[in-house]
Formats: C-alpha cells, sequence, structure tokens
C-alpha cells in the first residue's frame, strides 16, 4: 500500500513538474520550438493554410452603426492629406560607388526572434553590450508570439536606451545609400522565403553596398553576417512591408538624420510618397507582387485616415490573393500588418473584421496574435457581443500580457 502511494507520489511530482520545467526559457530555447515546428507541421498537413482564403464581404454598415471609440494599439496622424509628389533629388550629395560598414556584432536568432536580434545588431555598431534577449522580454513577454512590429522596436529604442530611433515608409534604394554612406545602418522589415515553410516576415539589417555588383551587403540573424542581396530583388521582397525602414543613432546626429530623410521627416509626407508609391505599382506589377502593392495602398491610406479609400484597396488586394499560386501565397501576411482591421473597422464593416480575425488565427499552429483577438473584439463589441468581446480581449492578454489597447478595453467592459 505504501509502495502504491510513493509511486502515486512520484508520477504526481513528475506530472506537474514536467510543464513547469518545459516552460522554463532556456529550456523553450532549446526544445519549445522543436516541439511548436512539429505540431505545426501536423496540423499544415491536414489544414494547408495556403487554402484558406478571406473573401470581404464589402457591407458598409458605416450609415447606420457608429463607430464607438477605442483604444488605438498604433498612432495615427490626425489629418487625411493628398498623396505626395516625388522626392527632389537634384541638389543630394554624390554617393560613393561601395562602402561597408564594421564593427558589428552579429547575432543568430533565436526561434521567432529575428526582430530582437536585427535591433541588437544594430545597437551593438553604437557601442551597446547587450544582446537579443532583453529586447525580447520588452517586445514580446509570450516567448511564443511570432512577430515584432516595428513600433515595438521603436518603443525598446526610446524607453529602454540612450540612443534615437527613427521609424518611416517609403523608402527606396537611395535614400537606404544615403544612409549608409553616412555611417548609419539601416533596419528593413522584408519578405522572406523557405522551401519548406513558404513566406513569411523578416527583418535584416543594411551595412554596406556595391554599386558595381547592383548589391547590399546586410547582417541576417538568420543565415548569418555579411549575406548579399541584389538591389532589384531587395525591392521585391522590401515591398510585401510597403518599403519599411528604421535607423537607430546617437542623439547628437540628429541634424544629420534630418538632412538624410528630407522630407521624409513628416511622417504624413511618407504616407503620402508610399501611397503614391503604391498606386503606381498596381498598373505595372501582376501576381504577388500588384497584391502587396494594393495592401501597401491600403496601409499608407491608413495611417492618413482615409479608411474607406484604405478598405477598397484591402477588398482590391484580398480579391487577387485566391489567384496567387498556393506556393506563393503570403498567407501569414496578417501576422505583421494590421492595417485591414483599421480600415474595416473604421468603416463599419464589423463581419470582414471577425471574419479576416478569425481567418488568421485558424491559419495558425498556434493562435497567439494578440492583435487580431483585440481587432475581433471590438468588432464584436460594436455588434452587441459583448461577452465575445470580453472572451477575445482576455485571449490578448493571455498572449501578450499587459497588452495596453486590449487591457484599457477590457477595463471599459469588464471593471473590477
Amino acid at each position: 500500500m505504501k509502495k502504491n502511494r510513493y509511486i502515486l507520489f512520484i508520477l504526481i511530482v513528475v506530472l506537474i513538474g514536467i510543464p513547469v520545467i518545459y516552460n522554463l526559457p532556456p529550456v523553450q530555447e532549446r526544445v519549445g520550438w522543436r516541439v511548436a515546428e512539429l505540431f505545426a507541421r501536423f496540423k499544415y498537413a491536414i489544414s494547408p493554410p495556403e487554402q484558406m482564403v478571406f473573401i470581404p464581404e464589402k457591407h458598409n454598415l458605416l450609415a447606420t452603426s457608429p463607430v464607438p471609440a477605442v483604444t488605438a494599439p498604433t498612432k495615427i496622424p490626425t489629418n487625411s492629406m493628398p498623396v505626395a509628389s516625388p522626392i527632389p533629388t537634384a541638389t543630394l550629395k554624390p554617393l560613393p560607388q561601395n562602402i561597408q560598414l564594421n564593427g558589428f556584432r552579429h547575432e543568430y536568432q533565436v526561434w521567432n526572434n529575428c526582430g530582437p536580434a536585427t535591433l541588437a545588431m544594430a545597437l551593438s555598431y553604437w557601442g551597446w553590450d547587450e544582446n537579443q534577449q532583453p529586447i525580447a522580454t520588452f517586445t514580446k513577454p509570450n516567448p511564443r508570439d511570432k512577430n515584432v512590429m516595428p513600433y515595438e522596436l521603436t518603443a525598446y529604442v526610446e524607453q529602454e536606451t540612450q540612443f534615437a530611433v527613427i521609424l518611416r515608409v517609403g523608402g527606396d534604394i537611395d535614400l537606404l545609400k544615403r544612409f549608409i554612406a553616412s555611417g548609419i545602418p539601416v533596419i528593413l522589415e522584408k519578405g522572406f522565403e523557405l522551401p519548406k515553410d513558404g513566406w513569411m516576415g523578416h527583418y535584416v539589417l543594411l551595412t554596406g553596398y556595391d554599386d558595381s555588383k547592383g548589391r547590399f551587403i546586410m547582417q541576417d540573424s538568420y543565415y548569418g553576417p555579411d549575406q548579399v542581396m541584389d538591389y532589384a530583388d531587395l525591392v521585391s521582397y522590401w515591398r510585401a512591408f510597403n518599403f519599411t525602414y528604421l535607423a537607430v543613432y546617437p542623439p547628437e546626429r540628429k541634424a544629420e538624420i534630418e538632412s538624410i530623410l528630407g522630407p521624409y521627416l513628416d511622417e504624413q509626407y511618407s504616407y503620402r510618397a508610399a501611397a503614391q508609391t503604391a498606386s503606381n505599382d498596381i498598373y505595372t506589377l501582376a501576381g504577388r507582387d500588384q497584391f502587396f502593392a494594393w495592401f501597401n495602398r491600403g496601409t499608407s491610406l491608413v495611417q492618413l485616415q482615409d479608411y474607406a479609400a484604405a478598405a477598397e484597396a484591402y477588398d482590391e488586394a484580398f480579391v487577387i490573393y485566391p489567384d496567387i499560386p498556393n506556393k506563393e501565397r503570403p498567407w501569414r501576411m496578417l501576422w505583421y500588418q494590421t492595417g485591414p482591421y483599421w480600415a474595416y473597422y473604421y468603416t463599419g464593416r464589423y463581419q470582414d473584421v471577425i471574419k479576416l480575425a478569425t481567418t488568421t488565427l485558424d491559419t495558425m499552429s498556434e493562435p497567439v496574435l494578440e492583435e487580431s483577438y483585440y481587432w475581433r473584439a471590438l468588432a464584436r463589441e460594436a455588434l452587441g457581443d459583448t461577452e465575445g468581446a470580453i472572451k477575445d480581449l482576455r485571449s490578448a492578454l493571455k498572449y501578450h500580457p499587459g497588452f495596453e489597447p486590449a487591457l484599457t478595453q477590457l477595463q471599459l467592459l469588464s471593471p473590477p
């Protein structure tokens, strides 16, 4: 009898201890991602995510359904403005034909950690001596989080370091080279593809270029140091993220940064310029690239608060999506960009918000996107489903503890 109790006690300790040990950060870093990868491959074999397609309903309820006030997860400019003209370049100084910056500490990423690892490399150039871990802890409290947004990387620099940072969209090859020629590396968010995994988002740090070979040199947390990519290929992959770039720099170099940016120093100018670039691309590209162009137009118009036009642009993107070959479909797109939620929500298309968020979460092996839960909660609340909204807000906080927009909205719906 005593022996049976002892065995039972041991079994209980083991059953309780295994989950505790498994969730320890060092174990997760070495083993957790392998388990998650196996589970993902199993689920995707049964239910291929590239075959799941969102079709917008295009029901505009704005005339009959007022849009309630919500807590915005990112800052949006206050005025909608027309599309910008291209930046003049006649007065800019000639660039050297090639340049390579040195003084980096390359760092390979741990699982789903390219954002923190890339930012750590950029900071190391300026003498910062930490690694990706504190950045990851700040930007993704849940290590299972699939992505770190550019604004989250920016927040880390502003709140946790002595450095300054600039985040803009609508960049181009010439602007990137001007940063590098001034001794300032640039972080890009761009597309990335692996044969077995398909399209996804990825951060890289540009540290050099060579006009004679038409290529950039970059520090890649996945592939390794001093990787190269042709200008044309970089533009193609960069297009997926509206030509987004970040540059970290010492505060005393602010005037130099402003000179490099020119009119792009004005955020709204950058969104107008990006919208113009997207509009041009729409009529010159086809297939997946045209999908990205329509998506970019919507994203820029969201930031300019032209939600109706943004919703129309996203509709066009989603109409193109089913015609993209399955292996090329960017089915992870909503892991990285939330613009369609803004556009559909602020035009009263709450069912489209719910449908898009549900489709996005259903394609994941681990449904851990706090932004998708948050926007689905807002749409459910707008349709009178307070119970469903509260459930989604709690899920958002489960997967991202302390996520301020969800926390604030939950307190409004379910005060303590």
